[in-house]
């Protein structure tokens, strides 16, 4: 059982970035996923959740601007980040309802 996290890189602010979170071993479409992020000395929390059902819940500091969704064909979860801004530099984290955390994917955002 995996999550593999991708989609990092360096963003500019206005910008946009998609992360992607890919599972292997198991079937998605029973869980929910949740996207973390933890930014430098900063402690982890979560910016958006989808269900199994694809009901959705996002944290106050992205509404708005990012869009969590799911492709469970492709057992892939995305989280679409528009209108990025210096704040949202963070180690990004993929997790499921089973306790299984991807490895992250580094997210920087900067002119």
């Amino acid at each position: 059982v995996q999550l593999q996290a991708s989609g990092g890189g360096l963003g500019q602010p206005g910008g946009s970035l998609r992360l992607s979170c890919t599972a292997s071993g198991f079937t998605l479409d029973y869980y929910g996923i949740a996207w973390f992020r933890q930014a430098p000395g900063k402690e982890r929390e979560v910016v958006a959740r989808i269900t199994s059902t694809r009901s959705t819940d996002y944290s106050d500091s992205v509404k708005g601007r990012f869009t969590i969704s799911r492709d469970n064909g492709k057992r892939t979860v995305y989280l679409q980040m528009d209108n990025l801004s210096p704040e949202d530099t963070a180690v990004y984290y993929c997790h499921d309802d089973a306790d299984y955390w991807g490895q992250g994917t580094q997210v920087t955002v900067s002119s």
